[in-house]
């Protein structure tokens, strides 16, 4: 797919949407508001397309509560039930769409990660910052976070080197399937992927 093609699926698609679902929009956000507080967004600065940092944004889906040092507690102690239901059926990722229409990211593409992962990764898996960020991508709908961060990144690498509209039609119709399913959102025993401490055997530093 050509990137003049992706761009204009990406913004005609994404438009449609939050225009389609602008009042489930509204209700999650009056819900989020209701049961866990202010803010209703979760906003972070991820890594984009080259590595450029951007400000994504996501429905807050865990509680503001902090130990006595004022540390935010363990995710497990701050995810609540309602929490769990925005992420199982990632309704927590709608607010990505804006970034969609601002062009930080695309619908379908690696997910962006965490800043402090950058020089985490070897020069293979580096080469997921080649296309933009997507809200779903090839590892979402080939184990989404109960695959390991190196089968994540084999098929964030894969993509990169093979996307195409069909295949980024593919990847949109079985994220559907998948969120119905709520297959793959988290690894046994965790309410979120571990976090990336590098692949010893590629690292860059080696």
């Amino acid at each position: 797919m050509t990137y003049m093609i992706k761009r204009l699926f990406d913004v005609l698609l994404s438009l449609f949407f939050l225009i389609l679902l602008s009042p489930l929009l509204l209700i999650v956000a009056l819900l989020i508001r209701w049961k866990l507080g202010a803010p209703i967004l979760f906003r972070q600065i991820r890594p984009g397309m080259n590595g450029q940092p951007f400000e994504m944004v996501k429905f807050r889906s865990m509680r503001d509560a902090t130990d006595a040092d004022g540390y935010p507690l363990p995710d497990a102690e701050r995810m609540t039930p309602f929490g769990n239901f925005l992420r199982a059926s990632s309704l927590d990722e709608l607010p990505e769409l804006w970034n969609v229409l601002k062009g930080d990211m695309s619908l379908v593409g690696p997910r962006p990660l965490l800043m402090e992962y950058l020089p985490l990764y070897s020069q293979e898996q580096y080469r997921r910052h080649e296309v933009r960020p997507g809200v779903t991508g090839w590892a979402q709908v080939n184990g989404r976070n109960a695959i390991s961060w190196e089968e994540k990144f084999d098929f964030d690498i894969w993509y990169v080197d093979n996307h195409n509209f069909f295949l980024d039609m593919k990847v949109l119709f079985l994220t559907a399937k998948k969120v119905f399913a709520r297959e793959g959102i988290t690894q046994q025993g965790s309410v979120a992927m571990p976090r990336f401490k590098g692949t010893v055997r590629n690292s860059k530093n080696n």
